[in-house]
């Protein structure tokens, strides 16, 4: 499929969904996540970033400016995965556990205040990697429309750029507990 459809189709899956939570980490997947949403003219859209000791103090303002840019309203909640002992020990699958806590949470805002849906930006190439958290969206019931709509990085990037959006070639920046071995305690 070409990346036009790709893009075409993203939007029509985000408009039927009406209501979203976006987890935004202001990221490139999740900033597009953002903006596509937006183009689709959701009725509501409200983008949650999560603040714990993982997250750098800079992509928190990040996400909020971007959010703001977009006429998004923008919530910051603290996620408290530190206090979980199997993410603290810092296993292989510690992203599951970071995952579970902020997805239960916005399960939890989704539900209060009658959300349709809670996405993520979770892509293509994502589903060819491990990746932890996915079990943690699956069990949550956190949707992935730039998977669904089968657009990767690459293509993420390029249609960012033609949008315009500051973050088309931003680095990765995964989080800081991700700079810990696996396996070794990284809080007291």
């Amino acid at each position: 499929m070409a990346i036009d459809d790709k893009f075409n189709k993203l939007k029509e899956n985000l408009k039927a969904m009406d209501r979203v939570i976006i987890a935004f980490s202001g990221g490139v997947d999740s900033a597009f996540l953002l903006k596509a949403a937006s183009l689709a003219g959701l009725s509501e859209i409200l983008a949650v970033t999560g603040i714990s000791e993982s997250l750098p103090q800079d992509e928190l303002s990040f996400a909020r400016k971007f959010a703001s840019s977009l006429d998004i309203k923008h919530r910051a909640i603290v996620t408290e995965e530190l206090k979980d002992i199997n993410y603290a020990n810092n296993p292989p699958d510690r992203c599951y556990y970071c995952k579970k806590d902020l997805f239960s949470r916005l399960g939890k805002i989704a539900k209060e205040e009658q959300y349709s849906f809670v996405l993520d930006g979770t892509n293509a190439d994502d589903a060819h990697e491990w990746r932890p958290g996915r079990r943690a969206a699956r069990e949550e019931g956190v949707e992935s429309p730039l998977l669904d709509a089968a657009l990767t990085k690459k293509e993420i990037r390029d249609i960012s750029r033609k949008l315009g959006l500051p973050t088309w070639d931003k680095p990765a920046t995964p989080c800081l507990s991700s700079r810990f071995p696996v396996r070794t305690e990284n809080y007291g």
